[in-house]
């Protein structure tokens, strides 16, 4: 294998695996659900405890990863997740919640430790198609939560899945193990972890106009990507009449679109657009997809919903990779990872608050249209202020001079 992409393929591997340790619990609540005597609605509750303990965790990451060293870094997120899972096969709400803080904890801090590897490894001008490739994990977690995760649950039952998950963490946190000494060769042994390390990545946010129109942007974007994978099959099921086999294919379709989304949207950003620009044209065909999703009628075509979907999930699915790569550009040399645990936080927030905003807007209206048909506002804007800041020319990287207050 070329030595360029060693760092590409076991930050590959790491985000498949946390995305997979992540999802477990989501992709058979059901079953879980009756075995521990709650109701499955809960989930939404497990899931924004997890997102919780991922903001912490990605606000610490920048100085953890200058410490200990990217790979070091992941090593210990897999391990977290790992004991995470294991700890939700105790079946007991309150284990579940210390679970689902344990597998946040270890899912945070991984795509600011592969952002450094990556920012620190990869050739500028293959940047966003890199990152982007990279971003696959997430979806191809829940590929592989959605394709074994029930298999295992009926052979071994649903502690026995979350066990095999936990182990998959584990096994890949040993493969990641020679790698160490290679590429964490950077690490500072004397960078300090202190409290104060956790407002060090929103004080360089803040400070770089760049950075903060991309949180901002990325903040609605992951309202818009958590709306759709947390909701589609219930719109499909409610409002055009799917059954859940039908709807949950669909969701798959979508996912599908956005990690083929992910590599495409890199390599044009790469090679024909900048990553502005694709970022921007990436917000206006969201806003699309979700106007698109909101008019769907049990009367349309088949084939049609199917393409919307899949543009809808090309597009609020695949953004990340060209995002990333972008913050990874506009970081001061040396602070890929805090700058981008910093903007992770505000993704994180969207994320939390993106389906319970979706939810009681459909609440209010009566129907899941409105939800969807919400999203394209938010998603116009950012559009907007991408291609503004575009036709600014692209906004400088801090000096060395001016990252002062972000080292402090």
């Amino acid at each position: 294998m070329n030595r360029a992409w060693v760092p590409l393929s076991i930050t590959l591997a790491i985000q498949a695996m946390v995305a997979m340790a992540l999802l477990t619990l989501p992709v058979m609540a059901p079953d879980v659900a009756k075995a521990v005597g709650v109701s499955p609605a809960l989930i939404g509750v497990y899931v924004a405890i997890v997102y919780a303990g991922a903001m912490l965790a990605s606000l610490a990451a920048g100085t953890t990863v200058k410490r200990l060293g990217a790979i070091r870094v992941s090593q210990i997120g897999l391990v977290l997740c790992a004991l995470g899972l294991a700890l939700c096969a105790i079946p007991s709400p309150w284990a579940m919640s210390v679970g689902a803080v344990l597998i946040g904890l270890g899912y945070g801090p991984i795509t600011p430790a592969s952002s450094h590897l990556l920012a620190r490894t990869t050739d500028s001008r293959r940047m966003s198609l890199v990152f982007s490739i990279k971003q696959t994990g997430v979806p191809l977690g829940g590929v592989l939560a959605g394709a074994f995760v029930p298999g295992v649950l009926l052979l071994l039952g649903w502690q026995g899945a979350l066990l095999v998950s936990a182990a998959a963490n584990l096994v890949c946190a040993l493969i990641a193990q020679p790698l160490c000494a290679h590429l964490d060769a950077d690490r500072d042994k004397a960078q300090p972890l202190v409290l104060g390390g956790l407002v060090q990545p929103i004080r360089l946010v803040l400070k770089h106009p760049a950075l903060r129109m991309l949180a901002a942007c990325s903040f609605v974007f992951s309202m818009a990507q958590l709306s759709l994978t947390t909701y589609l099959v219930t719109f499909l099921n409610v409002t055009l009449a799917y059954t859940l086999v039908a709807a949950g294919a669909a969701l798959s379709i979508a996912q599908v679109g956005g990690m083929a989304g992910r590599i495409l949207w890199g390599w044009l950003a790469d090679r024909y657009t900048g990553a502005r620009t694709m970022l921007a044209a990436l917000a206006v065909l969201m806003a699309m997809g979700a106007l698109a999703t909101a008019m769907l009628r049990p009367d349309t075509p088949t084939l049609l919903i199917m393409a919307v979907l899949v543009v809808f999930g090309a597009t609020a699915v695949g953004w990340n990779g060209v995002y990333l790569a972008e913050v990874a550009r506009q970081a001061p040399p040396g602070l890929a990872s805090v700058a981008t645990g910093g903007t992770l936080a505000v993704t994180f927030l969207g994320v939390v608050l993106g389906p319970p905003v979706f939810g009681a807007l459909s609440e209010w209206f009566g129907s899941y249209r409105a939800g969807f048909g919400f999203l394209a506002f938010p998603t116009l804007v950012c559009a907007g202020l991408l291609l503004h800041s575009r036709s600014g020319r692209e906004m400088p990287r801090l000096s060395a001079t001016d990252t002062t207050c972000a080292r402090k």
